[in-house]
């Protein structure tokens, strides 16, 4: 279970998501936070690919949640107040890109699961190694001038976890998120939070665009991944969720998440340890003494 601890953020990573300079279309900086940290709710002027090289992240914008394993970013517009926690140690690296370049990236106007490229991550590593401010060079900026591009070729995914906007609804999903093991099912969930049976199916399917099951469903699922990025076996997490097997489980996860257990879990290798390095070049500081900074 994660430890709900919040901290402030370090200046230098702040103040990249803050600075502004046409010259800098896009800086990288990566950095290591432990199991059981909360980066602080915060905000920046620049957007943000939030991407991890290895672990599972969790990034909550109010009460929606996005989980984002290796294979996946989540788009993060500029000015959007959001906090990160994760069930492991998580190796990110994240992009910040200047008001003048984000539209021109993504046009979304609220946080967005994007499907990483070789490439991107590769360019990410890459950029990163210019510090966390970046550098108005020449050559840094034509590499990020071409990871904006790339960052708009990126397909959508689909790992979040709407929590709703009625009171109503947000007292059901933020007990269920808290609460993992609750067994009871919608009548019950309705009593509790003062309202009918049909109101509360209602509110689901207008907010989430999913139904109570179907809800229920893909949290069971996300947690999962979760589990499985801690190392869990699928048979070990197929029997947790009350699954007869893994294969069964692994078929569940395919229908809700789009892919298989091993497409979305599992380190990156080279570029996590490539990416750490950089960051301990350029501070002096390494990656581990940094696990309360900011993204």
């Amino acid at each position: 279970m994660t430890e709900d601890i919040e901290f402030q953020p370090f200046r230098t990573a702040g103040s990249a998501g803050d600075l502004r300079d046409r010259q800098r279309p896009a800086t990288a900086h990566g950095h290591l936070i432990r199991a059981g940290r909360r980066v602080a709710p915060h905000a920046h002027p620049r957007a943000q690919l939030a991407l991890t090289l290895s672990g599972v992240m969790r990034l909550e914008v109010g009460h929606d949640t996005w989980i984002v394993p290796p294979s996946h970013a989540v788009w993060v517009p500029g000015g959007q107040r959001h906090s990160i926690r994760s069930e492991t140690d998580i190796v990110t690296c994240n992009i910040f890109v200047d008001p003048t370049c984000a539209a021109r990236a993504r046009p979304e106007t609220a946080p967005r699961v994007l499907r990483i490229t070789p490439l991107l991550r590769e360019l990410a590593v890459r950029l990163s190694e210019a510090g966390a401010m970046g550098d108005a060079g020449a050559p840094s900026r034509r590499l990020s001038l071409v990871l904006v591009d790339e960052i708009a070729r990126l397909e959508t995914g689909d790992l979040g976890l709407p929590g709703g906007r009625d009171a109503r609804l947000v007292k059901v999903t933020t007990h269920l998120n808290r609460h993992l093991g609750e067994l009871r099912g919608l009548p019950e969930l309705a009593e509790e939070a003062g309202t009918s049976e049909r109101t509360l199916a209602r509110l689901f399917r207008a907010e989430t665009g999913l139904s109570f099951r179907q809800w229920r469903t893909r949290q069971r699922m996300l947690v999962a991944l979760e589990r499985l990025e801690r190392g869990e076996s699928s048979g070990a997490v197929a029997a947790a969720l009350g699954y007869g097997s893994a294969s069964a489980f692994i078929a569940a996860f395919r229908r809700t998440l789009g892919a298989a257990p091993r497409q979305l879990t599992g380190a990156t290798g080279e570029l996590s340890s490539r990416g750490t390095t950089a960051s301990e070049g350029r501070s002096g500081k390494s990656a581990r003494a940094t696990s309360s900074a900011t993204t």
